[in-house]
């Protein structure tokens, strides 16, 4: 079971942002996560909030082990071939450390207040399924093309390829079961799903069921979900345990309102239980 953090940069100047990263890489982490947005979620709505992949490349520059990564990149914020740029040049700055999580995006307000297009549902999973593909495809191949509803490659090529072969790992978030999980079930190498237990685990077995039929085996999709360490720690071990034993296997750790020391607790106290060797 491996852990991630998410060091919530809304709200925080680049200070604190590089001192909660490094704190979750010395302290056994995993992972840490930015997330992909341009104002904060919660407080001050006009508070800072840094742009998440020009601060994974800062962070990727400024660490040494902990894997980086946004969960989850929206689709409707940069065309993917700039994506893809983007996410190669962190892959080396960080000497293949990205982990490549992909979405819809949802935030209508951000879209509306920036002027960015916010296209119905379906249209924003059909553009990022075909997102995926074309950033694989330019980071693993040249003079490669693809033919889209939204996006068109013509004899493409961006070099240098990434450090990890083939490509960063891809993580799909979201979790709706029409259009979403079948989409994570093609493409994803990580599904990261939302909710309580209950419903992650029918959701995950929902992404067994598509993966089969689009022929991929389910045990190759990494499962992976969130964690608040503001239940009581009785239920935190809880969620660990059936979701654990239901095949999640990465749990990105929510920074606690409660503070920091919530937090080391944690890290002294829980997560040796269950992290892997």
């Amino acid at each position: 079971m491996r852990f991630g953090l998410d060091v919530s940069q809304h709200q925080l100047g680049w200070d604190e942002i590089l001192e909660r990263t490094r704190f979750a890489e010395s302290s056994g982490f995993d992972g840490a996560w930015v997330f992909d947005h341009f104002k904060p979620l919660y407080g001050d709505r006009k508070g800072p909030c840094f742009e998440g992949w020009t601060l994974l490349a800062a962070l990727a520059a400024a660490t040494e082990r902990i894997r980086l990564g946004a969960l989850v990149t929206g689709v409707t914020y940069r065309h993917p071939s700039v994506l893809a740029a983007e996410a190669v040049t962190v892959d080396h700055v960080s000497n293949g450390r990205l982990e490549l999580g992909m979405g819809a995006a949802w935030f209508e307000q951000e879209h509306r207040e920036l002027g960015i297009d916010f296209p119905r549902p379906g249209e924003r999973v059909r553009r990022l399924d075909e997102a995926v593909q074309v950033m694989t495809l330019l980071m693993t191949g040249d003079d490669v093309s693809f033919k889209g509803r939204h996006y068109r490659l013509r004899g493409a090529s961006y070099n240098p390829k990434p450090v990890q072969h083939p490509h960063p790992p891809i993580w799909i978030g979201g979790g709706g079961e029409r259009k979403m999980l079948p989409l994570a079930a093609r493409r994803a190498d990580v599904w990261h799903g939302f909710g309580d237990v209950e419903r992650l685990l029918r959701k995950s077995s929902l992404v067994d069921r598509e993966a089969r039929k689009a022929g991929r085996d389910p045990a190759s999709i990494g499962r992976s979900t969130s964690l608040s360490l503001s239940e009581p720690w009785d239920e935190v071990r809880r969620r660990l345990d059936l979701l654990g034993e239901g095949g999640f296997d990465y749990f990105t750790v929510s920074w606690p309102s409660e503070g920091k020391a919530r937090l080391d607790e944690f890290v002294s106290d829980v997560m040796p239980h269950y992290a892997s060797a």
